[in-house]
């Protein structure tokens, strides 16, 4: 048992796992894994707290009807996507800490913050505007045999290869 602990898994392996807990969840909660989604609804929830009643306006009221129980319970900071995210802290926490590879990394300079926190804007901003982020778009959709999430593979692949090689260029 040791040796799955202390060792890294081979990618099929996480693969097939992932892959398989993804069905599960599926079937049992009848939603998809939606990580960008639980953001929105606490992002929002702050809002709703500052007076500025966001789940009025059109995007909610048009567009993500999905998250209209949710909003009509109250319950926007505590859901199923909150508690997925938090567990997939808590999960990814635990098999960091239990193969000893838990680092807290140490930020190299103010360009690097820049970046990163640059970075985290646009992707938040960008899966918002196209619904969803790269496990809607492509975790739950592999699965389920959509056509969408093999053509996302393909352009985040792409996109990977363009951003790190411009990190590259501006971070050495």
């Amino acid at each position: 048992m040791k040796q799955w602990l202390k060792k890294p898994w081979p990618y099929w392996a996480g693969g097939i796992l992932l892959g398989a807990l993804n069905v599960v969840l599926l079937a049992a909660s009848g939603s998809a894994w939606q990580v960008s989604g639980g953001y929105l609804l606490w992002g929002s929830g702050f809002l709703e707290k500052l007076g500025l009643k966001p789940f009025q306006w059109d995007y909610f009221q048009v567009y993500n009807t999905q998250y209209q129980k949710i909003i009509a319970n109250h319950s926007v900071f505590l859901n199923q996507h909150t508690l997925l995210n938090l567990g997939v802290v808590a999960g990814s926490s635990i098999a960091a800490l239990l193969s000893s590879q838990f680092k807290i990394g140490k930020i190299k300079g103010i360009k690097q913050a820049a970046f990163a926190l640059l970075g985290g804007i646009l992707m938040g901003y960008g899966s918002r505007l196209v619904g969803g982020c790269n496990i809607g778009g492509f975790f739950s959709g592999i699965p389920s045999f959509s056509l969408h999430a093999w053509v996302f593979w393909i352009f985040i692949a792409a996109g990977a290869w363009v951003g790190t090689k411009i990190l590259l260029k501006f971070l050495t």
